[in-house]
């Protein structure tokens, strides 16, 4: 059972680039967004967390941030990431109570990056 924080529209977005893109490549920053909604009463304390893992389900990057959300206040976090190399990269977007206490305040949100070499 979830508390009444939800997540959504978890979008990969280049640094040079406030919208959504499909195409991304090797050593550009990508900034892995999410909107955060406090469904509640009260306060709710957070963590935020993105894992990027390769195609063999190695983790590449794992990054978090914390915070809370005042009652009914949304908040649109990102996260950064730069891949080394090209490939098919899978990304989990994770919101729990804290990093010491891994309750999931959500269901998680996955999506799929490919990152592509750069030819001049």
């Amino acid at each position: 059972m979830f508390s009444g924080i939800s997540v959504a529209s978890a979008e990969p977005v280049t640094s040079q680039s406030t919208t959504p893109s499909k195409t991304h490549f090797v050593d550009e920053q990508i900034m892995i967004m999410t909107d955060i909604s406090n469904n509640q009463d009260i306060v709710q304390d957070f963590a935020y967390l993105t894992q990027v893992t390769n195609d063999e389900g190695v983790v590449i990057s794992l990054s978090w941030l914390t915070g809370s959300l005042s009652p009914r206040q949304s908040f649109s976090p990102a996260q950064s990431w730069t891949p080394t190399e090209s490939g098919i990269f899978h990304i989990k977007v994770f919101v729990w109570e804290s990093i010491d206490n891994p309750e999931a305040l959500s269901p998680p949100l996955s999506m799929t990056v490919d990152v592509s070499e750069r030819f001049s």
